[in-house]
C-alpha cells in the first residue's frame, strides 16, 4: 500500500475520532496527517514525511488548538432573541397587572404582567422588562 494512502487513512480515522471527543487535538493530528499525505503523494522520503507529520502536528497542537479553545470556551457577549430584550425599557400600551397587560418593546407589542403581582401600572407608563417567560414579558415601572 502507498504511504500517501496510509496518512490519508490516518487522517480520516483521526477526523472520525475528532468528532466523538470534541478536543480539537485529534482534529488537528488528522490535518498533520493530511498535509504529509500530501507531500507523500509528491514523492518525498518516508523519514522526511514523519518529520513533516510532527512539525504540522506540533504547530497545530501548540498554536492553533489554544487560540480554538480560548475561541470556544469565551463567554458570549452579545446577546440575542429574547435575551435582548430584557433590561430595556418599554411602554405599557394598556393596563399591566400581575395577570395580564400589553406593552410595546423596540417598536413590537407584547403580553405584559407586572413583575409584582400587587402592583397595577397605568397605560402610557414607561417600565423595564425584567425577564420574558414564553411570550409574556415580566415588566416593572421606571421610577
Amino acid at each position: 500500500m502507498d504511504p500517501w494512502l496510509i496518512w490519508l487513512i490516518t487522517a480520516a480515522a483521526l477526523a472520525v475520532a475528532e468528532i466523538f471527543t470534541f478536543t480539537a487535538a485529534l482534529g488537528m493530528l488528522g490535518a498533520a496527517a493530511a498535509v504529509t499525505a500530501g507531500f507523500s503523494a509528491g514523492g518525498l522520503p518516508l523519514p522526511l514525511q514523519f518529520l513533516v507529520f510532527t512539525i504540522v502536528a506540533v504547530a497545530c497542537v501548540v498554536f492553533l488548538r489554544p487560540m480554538a479553545l480560548r475561541y470556544l470556551l469565551h463567554p458570549q457577549v452579545e446577546r440575542f432573541g429574547i435575551d435582548a430584550l430584557v433590561g430595556r425599557s418599554a411602554y405599557a400600551v394598556s393596563e399591566v397587572t400581575g395577570r395580564s397587560g400589553r406593552v410595546r418593546i423596540n417598536g413590537e407589542e407584547w403580553t405584559a404582567r407586572a413583575y409584582d403581582e400587587t402592583l397595577v401600572i397605568p397605560s402610557g407608563t414607561t417600565v423595564d422588562v425584567i425577564e420574558i417567560s414564553g411570550t409574556t414579558a415580566l415588566v416593572y415601572p421606571r421610577e
